[in-house]
């Protein structure tokens, strides 16, 4: 299931320090594997929901942690898991070493969501830390989701040794925090408004503005627009669609 179970109390303690964790939390743990970071969790947080779709693991957690009170052990799908429990996003902390492969859909599925966790600290593929920290030049459509419902900050790099199997490509940890949908109502205008227009751009992103989306003149490339670009150009075609 593309699982890789992390080995390093020292990068553990790095994951734990940035997400800044109290007794009052409650921390949405994905794919907790063997409950490595699951005990660190439990020891700094009031609560802990560690959502694991392999059915042997959840049921080595479950006898792991039966007589840990602040500790549950969901058996599931966190995809499908998050449809119809949203409710444990709002004001939450999700803390978790995800399986790579659903990287972009569980953060699309999370940053989208009406009720929204406070902050997401995560280990993820540096290839795609590098992606989500982007600045112009270099924008791309996971820059622009991600920034635009929070900040996000690469916490450290990590090495590919430190997990079991090792996996071909290092990683890294990244925080997103201040997560809301602020941008939004600062601009008028909708995610879907947003998206749907950089998505066009972006399928296109070697040809200027004025070529993929029709921006008469606009000779800049999609790559090249800061997040408040993205938001004034939106805005800007929202206003020309009512006319």
């Amino acid at each position: 299931m593309g699982q890789r179970f992390l080995r390093s109390r020292a990068v553990r303690d790095r994951i734990i320090a940035a997400a800044e964790l109290s007794h009052s939390d409650t921390v949405l743990e994905v794919g907790p594997g063997d409950g490595f970071l699951t005990e660190a969790l439990a020891a700094h947080a009031g609560r802990v929901i560690a959502v694991e779709k392999d059915a042997r693991f959840a049921a080595l957690l479950k006898e792991k942690f039966k007589e840990i009170k602040n500790v549950e052990i969901v058996e599931g799908d966190m995809l499908k898991f998050l449809i119809s429990n949203f409710e444990f996003l709002n004001k939450s902390k999700i803390v978790a070493n995800i399986p790579y492969y659903i990287t972009s859909r569980f953060l699309r599925q999370v940053l989208e969501a009406k009720q929204k966790p406070e902050l997401m600290v995560l280990m993820v593929q540096k290839e795609v830390a590098d992606r989500m920290t982007a600045k112009p030049p270099y924008m791309n459509m996971l820059a622009l989701a991600v920034q635009a419902f929070g900040k996000v900050k690469r916490v450290a790099q990590v090495q590919a040794r430190v997990f079991t199997p090792p996996p071909r490509v290092d990683s890294a940890i990244i925080k997103i925090f201040d997560i809301s949908g602020t941008f939004f109502e600062k601009h008028h205008i909708t995610p879907e408004q947003l998206f749907s227009l950089s998505r066009r751009a972006f399928a296109q992103k070697r040809k200027m503005l004025s070529n993929s989306i029709g921006l008469t003149g606009d000779t800049r490339r999609p790559q090249e627009l800061s997040l408040e670009d993205w938001a004034c150009l939106t805005a800007r075609q929202a206003a020309i669609a009512k006319v």
